[in-house]
């Protein structure tokens, strides 16, 4: 089954002969009272929507298993919750600002050491240690758009036995299966690109594990950070149409992309292969689109707030995945997290602007930016 017809036919045969599943809202279900057995119990445990949804995460993955959460972060969390005292995780400088926060400010008081590395392509074997437990992977790289070799990676690793979580957010399933490239758990913010329209938040994790499986499902009851059925069902409508908007932001991203290389008021652009013909090829290699997020700088002199005020499409805000175009300065609002020599560290400049192209009218999005750029002079 092809993916846009797994995002719409994943479930099937309804009651009533209803076409879309329906929402049971019970945050508490009767169980036999001489076996106390039943399908569910309570919310938290597991839900019949929540489930639902979590069968198409692991069909559009490829995945034998699926968990859905109340947020990306709380999926991350999740994923990293096998770590214990004394376990180190690696991660790239570039890491998202808020995995960034919960690695630097929340898990060394759980006696877990994140170290940051600046380039996940040049990790060798003397980068692990006794203490190294998983290596956490973003490629593209948030804000960056830098690559990571998934298949290395995950050889390094497994041969010190350590896990290899990816965040596939910037890719989604359409465009990127890390699972079957080896990695353990995929993670993603659900609320970008699965929802796609900046109106829910939300988490899912995959894994082919059973024994991960078991721990993540662990972390869900135990900790409680679950998606609700309402929620859960919007997701799951929305995922039904995840492939086209990809497709369609993708042929927007890719022409503004190469509109602004090559534009005199822009110094530089970033996206996905455009650090060097080794990271095309690699990404190439691993995945089946450029996604729809990239990053620029305004030429010398030029105003960018009043760049950034003259915009009429873009809205200056985070997230992405959306819709809708974005954009936003990672510095002060997805990255605040990070210290200015962190951020230097991660190649993440002041000036640094990252736009997440929506599926408007791609004439309408090159005028916009045009007038705004004219405007920033």
């Amino acid at each position: 089954m092809q993916i846009q017809t797994a995002a719409v036919h994943t479930l099937r045969d309804f009651e009533h002969g209803a076409v879309v599943p329906p929402v049971h809202l019970a945050s508490t279900f009767a169980l036999d009272p001489a076996s106390e057995d039943g399908d569910y119990a309570y919310q938290r445990g597991s839900n019949p929507t929540r489930a639902q949804l979590e069968q198409v995460l692991a069909a559009l993955d490829g995945a034998r298993h699926g968990f859905a959460f109340a947020s990306g972060m709380a999926a991350t969390a999740a994923a990293l919750s096998s770590l214990a005292a004394g376990d180190e995780v690696i991660l790239p400088a570039s890491v998202y600002g808020g995995t960034y926060r919960l690695v630097d400010l929340v898990l060394p008081d759980r006696g877990i050491t994140g170290r940051f590395v600046a380039d996940l392509g040049e990790l060798t074997e003397e980068d692990f240690t006794p203490a190294t437990r998983a290596v956490f992977v973003e490629t593209p790289a948030n804000p960056t758009l830098r690559i990571t070799d998934l298949r290395r990676v995950v050889e390094l690793a497994h041969r010190h036995d350590a896990l290899v979580i990816v965040d596939n957010t910037f890719m989604t399933p359409v465009l990127q299966k890390p699972l079957a490239l080896g990695v353990d758990i995929v993670v993603q913010s659900a609320t970008k690109y699965l929802a796609g329209h900046s109106d829910l938040l939300a988490g899912a994790v995959t894994t082919d594990d059973d024994e991960l499986a078991a721990a993540l499902a662990l972390a869900q009851k135990a900790q409680g950070g679950v998606l609700g059925p309402q929620d859960s069902f919007r997701l799951i409508q929305s995922i039904k149409t995840l492939p086209l908007r990809l497709e369609r932001q993708q042929e927007n991203a890719a022409a503004i992309a190469e509109h602004l290389d090559a534009h005199e008021r822009i110094a530089r652009v970033w996206y996905p292969g455009s650090h060097s013909e080794a990271e095309a090829r690699i990404h190439d290699s691993q995945a089946t689109g450029r996604g729809a997020v990239l990053s620029f700088e305004l030429a010398e002199g030029l105003d960018r707030i009043a760049f950034l005020r003259a915009l009429r499409y873009p809205a200056y805000a985070v997230s992405l995945g959306g819709v809708e175009s974005l954009i936003c300065r990672p510095a002060t609002m997805t990255h605040e997290a990070m210290t200015p020599q962190a951020q230097a560290e991660a190649g993440i400049s002041a000036e640094m602007l990252r736009l997440s192209v929506g599926i408007e009218d791609l004439a309408d999005l090159l005028e916009d930016l045009d007038q705004a750029l004219a405007a920033a002079g």
